[in-house]
């Protein structure tokens, strides 16, 4: 059966989401050009076209996953409620006890970013608009008077390390924390640097 013809953004984003399942099933470190032509049934030249080395297509790939947690969490802050009720949302769901996906593929691009320059440079940019992000909404609720954080963007570096590090262990080391914990600790943690008790998480109206 011949192959439909696909504009040149069409066929990137093709190869960038192929590239991503080989990430996913073979590792960072072990995909190869070629796993990824093959997947799509093309030649190793063409995707060597598109992106003329094999990190260029990881970084790309990677980026291309995680823009869409991006956007996601830029959805859950920019709804019309509270910044606390937006905190809480993106919070929890962005912890590794909730509903965001890539953990593995975060991990494995963290390990790799150490050698690759390129994927270092993708990770690097990718955390600072997740940091600004997080940052910005705890700004608005201190402008707002829902509560107190003396310095948003060392709060939001604080929550977003915590929550990459609790990621590590329930990703790598599957039972060496109970979810119910780590989630526990989370709403600690957010509810410290928001100067609240942890049950205003929960309280309703807020």
């Amino acid at each position: 059966m011949a192959r439909v013809r696909l504009s040149v953004a069409e066929r990137r984003e093709e190869m960038l989401r192929a590239a991503v399942g080989q990430i996913e099933a073979r590792g960072v470190a072990a995909v190869r050009i070629a796993d990824v032509a093959s997947a799509l049934g093309v030649s190793n030249a063409l995707v060597l076209y598109h992106f003329s080395t094999k990190e260029k297509l990881v970084a790309a790939a990677f980026a291309h996953a995680a823009e869409g947690d991006l956007a996601r969490l830029r959805a859950m802050l920019g709804r019309r409620t509270s910044a606390l009720r937006r905190l809480r949302a993106a919070v929890r769901w962005y912890a590794p006890t909730g509903q965001a996906k890539g953990w593995r593929l975060w991990i494995e691009g963290w390990a790799v970013a150490l050698r690759e320059p390129a994927l270092r440079e993708v990770t690097r940019d990718l955390d600072r608009q997740w940091k600004a992000a997080i940052a910005a909404v705890l700004a608005e609720g201190v402008a707002a008077g829902e509560f107190t954080c003396a310095d948003p963007a060392e709060a939001a570096l604080r929550l977003t390390a915590l929550l990459d590090g609790l990621a590590v262990q329930l990703t790598s080391y599957p039972g060496a924390v109970p979810r119910t914990r780590a989630q526990r600790w989370v709403d600690e943690a957010l509810a410290r640097e928001l100067g609240l008790p942890r049950e205003a998480l929960t309280a309703r109206g807020r």
